[in-house]
């Protein structure tokens, strides 16, 4: 509830990070989807435009319309802003903790005989 996830957000469209502004305002006028109309674009880097969420004041850190805010705020954080590099910030207070550990999903997969191999001297 810190707001970092309210600005300076890259947004993917169809899979790809969004990388110029007149993709993104083809994207406004052809996608209704009312998330395209939250957000404005406030920079650009290597990876894409970079954005921030216009209904998040900035002094109280906070939605200015909470209740109406889209779902993708409403799910934040989902497991899929990982899929293409993003990171929570350090001072986010979601966390994400995996269902097994690295180290109980190793034991069951070495454990189970491999079928198919054939070894090579």
């Amino acid at each position: 509830m810190c707001g970092a996830c309210c600005e300076n957000i890259y947004v993917r469209h169809n899979g790809s990070v969004i990388k110029t502004k007149e993709e993104f305002e083809k994207i406004k006028k052809e996608d209704n989807y009312s998330f395209y109309q939250h957000i404005t674009i406030i920079n650009k880097d290597d990876f894409g435009l970079i954005f921030e969420c216009n209904k998040f004041d900035k002094e109280k850190r906070l939605c200015k319309d909470h209740k109406n805010r889209p779902s993708i705020c409403k799910n934040y954080p989902s497991e899929e802003i990982f899929s293409f590099g993003a990171q929570l910030q350090d001072n986010c207070g979601y966390r994400f903790s995996p269902i097994e550990s690295f180290d109980e999903i190793f034991k069951k997969i070495s454990k189970k005989p491999v079928k198919n191999f054939e070894r090579i001297n």
